[in-house]
């Protein structure tokens, strides 16, 4: 493939924009804590958050610094919900079991909204609108079943017709949408770094650049090494890795399907044009099976994502399918030059749902985000807290033991032909 025209520097606004990282101490001696927090994303930071507010000794090491993952580089839309609607939950899991599964997800943007406002965080969160623009018959048919479901539990969500999601996505393709003011938007690079703050003022202990390469149970306890050679002897591990697993815990990386999300911002957009593009501030994404998604920044900028290569994406070249999706679905943006380009991985797993694992003692795992992990991800963290706070509590997500995906080894020829024929199907319009 021949080079772009207008070379997009390989830029991630959300660092550009971002307020700035907490000083976090080097880890120079061997430790003790009560918790010992592995991963240093929006899980892990709300888990240790939570442990120290209720007074539990917790230290959380990350192999780079809190949000180098997928945390400071995801699109900033806060959406809640899972990918199943409550009565397809209760369907999946017993009545009991999914109602309480439902009312969790569907309180994943308040978890958010709860601690920005509950410890001042500043990460331009506001609440808005999550618009699911619906490409195709078949997803209009779901979106009603949707709209129905949740309305029956009393959520402010409705279905907007064709004129009325053109009015708000700034393109005419969509044949109606799904909309759910529950959600919102964030700056989600500093979200992460603000949560590290508030975490070190209520006695957490933070460190970066601390990979850990083993763990192991030794007697009641566990101790963990890192790269450097530190050790860590603690009561009880939170493993909160998501995409960005390895070999730490065995089996849980090859558990998920670890996809690259690609994104490109634009240079703001004017003013004029505004108006015409999410002018209430709404947040976008749609129902192809490649997914799209997009929303303004805080300074006008359109960032609009898509799915990468299953490898490690590098060349400029890997971005070009997103920038002519911004060229068809916007022709109005044409003299808009694409500043910014970046991506990260997103953990998920086939049948789209979360999990939930202990697979020893004093060992607790979540993982899976599935493209919502604002919210998610929040809210399973002040969740980890409160198990831990009480073992015998009933979890929210059942447990279950770790299991790989089968012949996880080939999946990057697989999710690659996969993808190229979802991409074919997209453009015929076929739900």
């Amino acid at each position: 493939m021949t080079a772009m025209a207008n070379p997009i520097p390989a830029r991630n606004v959300w660092e550009e924009t971002a307020v700035p990282a907490p000083p976090l101490a080097p880890l120079v001696n061997d430790g003790v804590a009560e918790v010992l927090v592995v991963g240093g994303g929006y899980l892990g930071l709300t888990a240790a958050l939570h442990l120290a507010e209720a007074g539990t000794d917790a230290i959380l090491l990350d192999a780079e610094a809190p949000g180098w993952g997928a945390s400071g580089r995801n699109g900033g839309q806060i959406i809640p919900g899972l990918k199943y609607d409550p009565g397809e939950l209760e369907a999946m899991f017993g009545p009991e079991v999914g109602a309480r599964i439902g009312r969790f997800a569907g309180a994943t943007a308040d978890a958010v909204f709860g601690l920005v406002e509950r410890h001042g965080l500043a990460c331009e969160a506001r609440r808005t609108a999550w618009v699911q623009a619906l490409h195709a018959e078949a997803a209009l048919e779901r979106a009603r079943r949707r709209a129905d479901d949740w309305q029956r539990r009393g959520a402010p969500v409705e279905l907007l017709d064709r004129a009325g999601v053109a009015a708000i996505a700034g393109t005419d393709i969509y044949r109606g949408a799904f909309v759910d003011r529950r959600a919102g938007a964030l700056q989600p690079l500093s979200y992460a770094r603000e949560l590290a703050r508030v975490a070190l003022a209520h006695g957490a202990r933070l460190h970066a650049g601390q990979r850990v390469t083993a763990l192991e149970r030794q007697g009641l306890g566990w101790t963990a090494t890192t790269a450097q050679g530190r050790r860590i002897r603690a009561q009880r591990v939170i493993v909160a890795t998501n995409a960005y697993s390895d070999r730490l815990v065995p089996g849980l990386a090859p558990s998920v399907v670890a996809a690259n999300s690609l994104q490109i911002a634009t240079a703001p957009i004017p003013p004029a044009l505004r108006p015409t593009l999410l002018p209430g501030g709404e947040v976008l994404s749609d129902t192809r099976r490649i997914i799209r998604y997009w929303r303004l920044d805080g300074e006008g900028r359109l960032l609009l994502g898509g799915r990468g290569p299953y490898r490690e994406p590098g060349p400029e070249a890997d971005w070009a399918h997103i920038v002519r999706d911004l060229r068809k679905l916007f022709p109005a943006l044409a003299g808009i030059p694409v500043t910014h380009r970046w991506g990260g991985r997103v953990a998920i797993h086939p049948d789209y749902m979360p999990r939930l694992h202990r697979p020893e003692p004093g060992l607790t795992v979540a993982i899976g985000c599935q493209g919502r992990g604002i919210g998610l991800q929040t809210a399973m963290g002040i969740e980890l807290a409160r198990l831990d706070r009480d073992p015998r509590a009933e979890p929210i997500l059942p447990v279950t033991p770790i299991r790989p995906i089968p012949f996880h080894a080939f999946k990057a020829l697989g999710v690659t032909a996969t993808i190229t024929l979802y991409r074919a199907l997209d453009r015929l319009g076929i739900g």
